[in-house]
């Protein structure tokens, strides 16, 4: 773990952007989210890994306290700085770039919880790096997110995550650290005294509109706004997920589709911050679930590198609407788990490229094998990508039974 001096340690409290209110507030939700997001529930000797960027170490401070006192074994990890992350891909050779460190396997087969504070220092240290060596790293990460999602499958792994202010996060975002610091505190409920019993009530409204999406026989998804006219095809045993404790704040109700059943052009308004590059304006065109033609008004030749970087990576992976009546975000973030969950005046809807969630299956997603996921129309990568569209929009569910119904307009769900 990173060590600072006294004085150091002073010096970053000071000017700290989180009161320490704020503070005891998120660990309480972030714990909240991590133990809905697990099937089973923690007990005595469990492992939790919380993995965070330097700027929150405040923050991992607090949840390591937290865990401690649970009786609950933490483990921490301090991610790469912008500077660290820069060289490896400047400077590694290849061996280096897909190096996996020994004992990460046998964590990662052994973890209970994982919890990560995202807080970068910079968003786009990575623009002038080939994006090809980046995907590289993501692809030999990928046999150790596997692990993590056969242990999500059979209940005994729990994850969520979260993003802690920081100055170039508020600096992409056109705003200053204190205003940013109050929309991550205004959207998580930390202003008020008990923003756990807020995140129960939309838990439980979440749900309803679950139940109720689920008790329709979708055949497919039509979205249509200014600029998307796109097909989604839920396919077959699905069952619609989200405000599952997985993201601190998550609004979203979403689904895996069947990429196979994906036809139309979508949009996304919302730029993009990824591996250290901004992608704007992203249109894709998609015929019979294979991505016939992509383009981005700003970082095109990234975009193209990310969705070549395997054959599922052009492929859609997950649909999503969040409804403006739970989300408090209203502003641009310049970060996706905050983009992904914008409220505002239209809400948002966005599709990821790239990986689904086994947990859209609707049955034992642990007896799933990847061949059986595969038939389903599962959609298996090393990436996924949210891109994000807050245009005014409708989204008309075209039933089985041949019938037609708006499930979601004006950015919320409708009554039906």
């Amino acid at each position: 773990m990173t060590c600072f001096s006294e004085t150091s340690r002073r010096l970053l409290k000071m000017n700290s952007p989180m009161c320490r209110r704020h503070l005891q507030r998120y660990a309480d939700v972030l714990l909240w989210g991590l133990e809905k997001a697990r099937k089973k529930p923690f007990r005595k000797g469990n492992i939790v890994v919380v993995r965070f960027d330097p700027a929150a170490t405040e923050l991992a401070e607090v949840l390591y306290e937290r865990l401690l006192d649970r009786r609950i074994h933490p483990v921490q990890r301090v991610n790469p700085t912008p500077v660290m992350e820069k060289a490896l891909f400047t400077r590694g050779d290849d061996h280096q770039v897909g190096f996996r460190p020994p004992g990460e396997r046998r964590l990662l087969a052994n973890l209970n919880g994982s919890i990560v504070l995202h807080a970068p220092d910079s968003l786009t240290h990575l623009a002038r790096v080939d994006p090809g060596r980046i995907a590289r790293a993501a692809m030999a990460r990928k046999p150790l997110r596997d692990i993590m999602e056969r242990r999500e499958s059979s209940g005994d792994l729990g994850w969520t995550l979260c993003t802690y202010p920081t100055r170039a996060l508020a600096d992409q975002a056109k705003m200053s650290l204190s205003e940013y610091a109050d929309q991550i505190v205004k959207a998580c409920f930390l202003h008020r005294k008990s923003p756990l019993d807020h995140w129960e009530s939309v838990f439980a409204r979440a749900r309803q509109i679950k139940h109720r999406l689920q008790s329709l026989s979708i055949g497919r998804l039509h979205v249509e706004s200014r600029n998307i006219d796109l097909r989604i095809t839920p396919g077959e045993k699905r069952k619609w997920l989200g405000v599952s404790g997985r993201n601190i704040p998550s609004f979203e109700i979403f689904l895996s589709p069947d990429w196979r059943g994906t036809n139309g052009v979508y949009y996304a308004n919302q730029p993009s911050y990824r591996n250290g590059n901004i992608v704007a304006g992203v249109r894709l065109q998609f015929a019979d679930g294979t991505l016939r033609s992509a383009s981005a008004e700003l970082g095109e030749a990234f975009l193209k590198k990310q969705i070549g970087m395997d054959v599922g990576a052009g492929r859609v992976g997950e649909f999503s609407l969040t409804d403006r009546r739970f989300s408090r975000i209203d502003r641009f973030m310049a970060n996706t788990l905050f983009d992904e969950n914008y409220g505002g005046r239209f809400g948002n809807c966005h599709i990821a490229l790239g990986s689904a969630y086994a947990a859209s299956f609707d049955g034992d997603a642990a007896k799933q094998s990847p061949l059986d996921q595969r038939r389903l129309g599962f959609n298996a990568s090393a990436l996924h990508w949210d891109l994000v569209n807050t245009e005014q929009k409708r989204v008309t569910a075209e039933l089985s039974t041949g019938g037609r119904l708006v499930i979601y307009e004006n950015g919320q769900f409708t009554e039906w």
